[in-house]
């Protein structure tokens, strides 16, 4: 049996120090682990070093396979988009060094918007890729933007970006709350998907529905996940589904507990890989 392609976003559960967090995530059955980079970084500024990470890893046997923690930004002054940009540059390097490969991003938008805006996104993009390790691409999430609302403007932005290191995230949450549809999701966009966040969602309209607040677990709400997934592999997408709740019944638990019940609730999809 090869290895799973579901994953953990480690803020889907409560907060809990990171020795602690490898033991119960791997522990719940979870071989693959996303990471919130500003959780990590607190780890490591207390006195611990990325070796120390990486073996811990090993030892548990799971793996890194990437994070995220800011925005991408395109519209601001020279000064704070250098700094930005060279935030995400060491982001993308503490990721290679654990061992992943994906950098989730967002990103601003000007203060009006219109489609031309696309392309200074897009060469911001360029501009942060060219200089990351070439084995990290940047995952462009939509509806984490004001600008890019949509899968349809995130592979606009991703055309005219033209890097092999930069893709698509693929959120399903986002997927419900936008006007992105399943027919959207053609084989040649479905090629561009670096990365998938994995999550149901409440039964609440997709025009009043929050994006973060309203996810559930999978096979606890109104998303037609199994035609998403079929959609998805039969594109050729071969990547990992995280899971990635804001739920705030789960982050009461006990991170044992929830992580569980997170790995239950993706064992089905693990079961359909």
């Amino acid at each position: 049996m090869g290895r799973s392609r579901i994953a953990l976003n480690a803020i889907s559960t409560a907060r809990i120090p990171f020795e602690d967090a490898l033991s119960i995530y791997s522990e719940a059955g979870f071989q693959n682990l996303e990471f919130p980079l500003p959780w990590l970084k607190e780890w490591l500024a207390q006195g611990h070093s990325v070796t120390e990470a990486r073996e811990m890893l090993n030892a548990k046997s799971v793996y890194f396979i990437g994070g995220f923690e800011t925005t991408i930004l395109a519209f601001s002054d020279a000064e704070t988009r250098a700094k930005n940009h060279a935030l995400l540059i060491e982001n993308a390097q503490l990721i290679e060094a654990l061992g992943g490969s994906v950098l989730v991003v967002g990103s601003d938008g000007p203060s009006e918007r219109k489609e031309d805006a696309l392309q200074t996104l897009a060469l911001a993009l360029r501009e942060v890729a060219a200089q990351m390790p070439p084995k990290v691409a940047i995952a462009l999430e939509f509806n984490w933007s004001p600008l890019v609302k949509s899968l349809r403007a995130a592979f606009k932005v991703i055309e005219l970006a033209d890097r092999p290191n930069i893709g698509i995230l693929f959120d399903t949450a986002h997927y419900f709350c936008t006007p992105s549809r399943l027919e959207d999701l053609t084989p040649e966009v479905i090629q561009r998907i670096l990365h998938v966040h994995w999550n149901d969602m409440r039964d609440t309209p997709p025009d009043l529905a929050d994006c973060n607040a309203d996810r559930v677990l999978p096979g606890e709400g109104v998303l037609n996940l199994h035609a998403i997934r079929d959609k998805l592999e039969a594109g050729g997408y071969r990547g990992y589904y995280s899971l990635e709740l804001f739920n705030q019944a789960l982050w009461a638990l006990p991170a044992k507990e929830s992580a569980a019940r997170c790995f239950r609730a993706m064992r089905p999809l693990n079961a359909s890989l």
